[in-house]
């Protein structure tokens, strides 16, 4: 699962137990932009750093996955848990697309400017 949303808030990393650590951000998610959404995310272990160089703000596409638990308290009551952890996290880039040209560009592309007495096997 993914999901395009701007980064709201990057929370320091967390060490849990000796051997497990978890760091949580959260995304803004405006699929609809009259109402958006607060998400909150989980990364563990190595994945913590995956945010390290992402900044409040930034858009990113994030890709994770829904994880469910179940508890049974001290007093015997059962209860569920949801988590969503990202395991892969792509900043999105602003700008012009790689397939758009310069408008401003006064040279022809090369395939216009071929040497009509090329190899080429096309019947036109």
């Amino acid at each position: 699962m993914n999901i395009k949303g701007k980064i709201l808030e990057l929370k320091d990393t967390v060490q849990v137990t000796d051997t497990f650590k978890k760091r949580e951000f959260i995304v803004e998610y405006a699929d609809n932009p009259q109402y958006p959404e607060f998400i909150k995310f989980e990364l563990i272990q190595d994945k913590c750093d995956l945010i390290n160089d992402l900044k409040v703000d930034q858009e990113v596409d994030v890709h994770f996955n829904l994880r469910g638990r179940k508890w049974t308290d001290p007093q015997g009551e059962v209860k569920y848990f949801n988590s969503l952890q990202a395991w892969r996290i792509d900043p999105m880039v602003s700008g012009p697309s790689p397939e758009t040209t310069d408008p401003g560009s006064t040279q022809e592309p090369a395939w216009l400017s071929a040497d009509d007495n090329s190899d080429d096997d096309l019947p036109f």
